[in-house]
């Protein structure tokens, strides 16, 4: 009810001789399997008589609409600018909503796209603003940008220095890819897992038995972590114990089968502490093609019972959590099944924490 009055007061202070409320409280509340489509369908007749300077309210409820209702703004929007034309815009309306970082960035980058669609001199002309915008779709075009300039930059030093400036804005794996590979080839190689936040120190134990895959739902005893770190503990085949383990990986991938060997039905945990300088709400970014499991502060974060689909992905599940000023503790449960084929012998996997932008985290210790 907020939400509807909120979009009541913007429609009669944007519009106050035509009101649409009844129009975007349709979209708002349309649903799976047709639910509200009914209604929606008999508000709809208020598009024809709507024109172009209506189009930035429809923005504004894209802020509270689902996907569906996201997709009947985009066609009333569409259906209102063929009839209009793009002369009429108001475009300095929807610069400002897409600047707003108050409004939803998906909503901004709609409203961006529209306006690339519509007017691209004026949308191009935004992008070199984007290097620092908290919608990593967004901050994805100005980094390009950033990254293009520099490409065609003939001197040498200039060309390091532009690069250098693009890598600290980039947050999306290949744009740092890339900017590490070309400035490794001007003579500045960069340490990609250290630029990336990649947790490289660990330290492992197993293997214990995953026969069958039963060992993924199993507490074995690490699983108390504060028990268990200076404990032998009894594994598949005998006694084990807490033992150090790092990559050299330019990604941080750890490669368990580097550590224990070759082996199936088996699994290991993984334990490394992370000292946050403050409370903080972050992302966990956890890359594996195992079955694995997350938790942080012995709080179970994510579980994810599945093998060898795809490849390890950088990034490859992020996940909400909370960090606690000082120490934290990280422990990751990993395991492999029984498979033989080529495709199933990578026991690994690669872990980073960020901000809420990709920005990466770095321990204080």
């Amino acid at each position: 009810m907020i939400k509807y009055l909120f979009l009541l007061l913007f429609c009669i202070l944007m519009h106050p001789v035509f009101c649409n409320d009844d129009l975007f409280e349709a979209i708002i509340k349309i649903g799976p399997k047709g639910s509200g489509n009914e209604n929606l369908v008999k508000q709809w007749s208020s598009v024809e008589k709507m024109s172009s300077a209506d189009i930035p309210s429809f923005f504004y409820v894209m802020n509270q609409a689902n996907d569906l209702g996201d997709n009947w703004i985009r066609a009333a929007i569409f259906e209102i600018l063929e009839k209009s034309g793009s002369d009429s815009l108001p475009k300095e309306e929807i610069i400002k909503f897409i600047k707003d970082y108050n409004n939803e960035g998906s909503s901004r980058r709609s409203a961006f796209d529209f306006l690339s669609s519509a007017v691209p001199q004026i949308a191009e002309s935004l992008i070199p603003t984007f290097i620092d915008d908290p919608e990593p779709s967004l901050r994805r075009e100005g980094v390009q940008l950033l990254l293009n300039q520099a490409g065609d930059l003939e001197n040498e030093q200039q060309a390091i220095e532009a690069f250098e400036y693009a890598l600290g804005k980039a947050r999306d794996v290949d744009q740092i890819e890339y900017a590490c590979t070309e400035l490794k080839g001007l003579g500045k190689p960069i340490d990609l897992a250290q630029k990336m936040g990649f947790l490289t120190e660990w330290k492992v134990i197993g293997p214990f038995d995953n026969t069958s895959r039963n060992g993924f739902s199993i507490p074995y005893s690490p699983e108390n972590i504060l028990d268990s770190i200076n404990k032998k503990h009894e594994g598949k085949n005998g006694p084990v114990a807490w033992q150090n383990f790092s990559t050299s990986d330019r990604l941080g991938l750890l490669d368990l089968n580097q550590h224990f060997g070759h082996i199936k039905e088996v699994l290991c945990y993984a334990y490394a502490e992370f000292d946050s300088m403050q409370d903080q709400m972050v992302q966990f970014r956890i890359g594996s093609k195992n079955a694995w499991k997350l938790w942080v502060n012995d709080e179970l974060i994510f579980a994810r019972d599945e093998y060898h689909r795809g490849a390890t992905r950088v990034d490859q599940f992020i996940l909400d959590g909370n960090l606690r000023k000082g120490k934290n503790r990280i422990l990751v449960k990993v395991c492999q099944n029984e498979q033989t084929e080529s495709w199933t012998k990578q026991w690994e996997f690669c872990f980073r924490i960020t901000d809420f932008s990709g920005t990466n985290l770095q321990s204080l210790n």
